[in-house]
């Protein structure tokens, strides 16, 4: 997308950042790690290609992340998920969901939105 609009759907709030340092996430390679899915509805589009992202400082520094790209159904409805993984070098701070797309949307309805640490599974 060459131009493209940006819409804040969520921060990360404190605790779920320890949540996630707690389980480990943040760790060997200093690398966190949080399954992440939105349920978005945008009224008035229909078929318009999105992305859902996290944006976040690393000390001084801003990184993105894509999590998912999809395009929103006739219902103007879509399910964006996966797992982000953000490198971290030095404070982690600033930590935002963000939705991504040509066109600016007039509204953005979260339906829902769940962000928890990944956790390993032993087997």
């Amino acid at each position: 997308m060459a131009s493209h609009h940006d819409q804040l759907l969520h921060t990360l709030t404190a605790a779920q950042l320890a949540a996630a340092s707690r389980q480990g996430s943040l760790g060997n390679g200093r690398v966190l790690e949080l399954e992440i899915a939105a349920w978005l509805h945008l009224p008035g589009l229909s078929e318009l290609p999105v992305s859902l992202l996290v944006s976040y400082l690393d000390g001084n520094q801003s990184h993105e992340v894509l999590i998912d790209h999809g395009r929103l159904d006739m219902r103007q409805r879509i399910l964006l998920s996966g797992v982000a993984r953000l490198p971290v070098r030095q404070q982690l701070a600033a930590v935002e969901l963000r939705l991504r797309s040509a066109v600016a949307p007039r509204s953005v309805r979260i339906e829902d939105i769940f962000v928890q640490p990944v956790t390993s599974v032993l087997i």
